[in-house]
């Protein structure tokens, strides 16, 4: 149970990323919302084709596809959302701050007021297919151009170190910083490679090779970023009511202008979840929840701050 001042304090509410999804993720929980439906309804016209056939019935192939999984995480969260609305009105009044893991960060500027629904649906669908076409880029060897580690066990400095060592003509950068010892590295393909051998052999506790479609977070992906700049810079984006922590920088902006800039520059940037997590507690926040798809935000809080309450919707 939580505490008295944890049910009445301020709270913060997390959106996650591209990964979260499974097919079948809508589950019964979105049954006998017309708000949540409403959503999916207005960005599937959006979209044209049926979001929440997709994300109930998939196949997995087309739902993982960054094109689909990218709106499909934005509204399932945003739906989450509205069934979190009507569980607990009050934990979303309460929400003092907010943030979403890469992806997730379209959600927050949504629950912020910062962007409307269906321009993020459009910006999302946008950055999810230009995503895509960088990934299914493919090196003269004929496999896909890039990949993603994530490499448990390491401190950030030292695995900084053996990407410098290991990238030669390549591409390999620390892409996410998660947690204590979950650090995500990204690049070409076989500058991943050679990184998972020397970080193993350096001590790591294990490396994982992630099922992603290519190089995010790095300069890869710069096409990308020149097509989704020209999608902000035509998006109305207002001051979020409350703030947003930006992956890029851990801190959050006001500005307009700035937060177009962050947007574009999170896709090669590196995602700080670690430090946006240690600025959202340092506001006092020790009630927070995970809105939408999977528990991956949640076991990341654990390995940052024990202390603090998490909860999930969907359970």
């Amino acid at each position: 149970m939580e505490s008295t001042a944890a049910a009445t304090g301020p709270s913060a509410l997390l959106f996650p990323g591209q990964g979260s999804q499974a097919v079948g993720m809508l589950g019964e929980w979105c049954e006998g919302h017309p708000a949540a439906a409403e959503l999916f309804s207005r960005a599937s016209a959006i979209l044209g084709y049926d979001l929440a056939a997709v994300c109930r019935q998939g196949p997995a192939e087309k739902l993982n596809a960054t094109s689909v999984s990218q709106p499909a995480i934005l509204v399932t969260s945003l739906a989450a959302l509205e069934v979190l609305k009507a569980r607990d009105p009050g934990l979303v009044s309460r929400a003092s701050i907010t943030a979403g893991l890469s992806l997730g960060e379209y959600t927050a500027l949504v629950f912020a007021g910062a962007i409307d629904f269906d321009s993020a649906v459009r910006l999302v669908d946008i950055r999810g297919r230009a995503m895509q076409e960088c990934a299914g880029q493919r090196g003269a060897d004929g496999t896909t151009s890039g990949g993603m580690v994530a490499v448990l066990g390491m401190e950030r400095d030292r695995l900084a170190s053996l990407c410098n060592e290991c990238r030669g003509s390549d591409v390999l950068e620390v892409a996410n910083v998660l947690c204590p010892g979950n650090i995500v590295v990204s690049g070409s393909a076989a500058a991943c490679r050679r990184l998972e051998e020397a970080a193993t052999a350096a001590g790591a506790m294990k490396c994982v090779r992630l099922e992603v479609a290519g190089a995010f977070h790095t300069v890869l992906m710069q096409e990308a970023v020149d097509k989704l700049a020209a999608a902000l810079a035509e998006t109305t984006i207002r001051s979020p009511r409350i703030p947003v922590v930006s992956n890029v920088d851990a801190r959050p902006h006001a500005d307009p202008a700035e937060i177009r800039s962050l947007l574009s520059r999170q896709v090669c940037g590196v995602v700080e979840w670690h430090a946006s997590m240690d600025y959202v507690l340092s506001t006092g926040v020790r009630t927070l929840c995970e809105v939408g798809p999977g528990r991956v935000l949640r076991g990341l809080l654990k390995r940052i701050d024990r202390s603090v309450v998490c909860s999930g919707v969907p359970e």
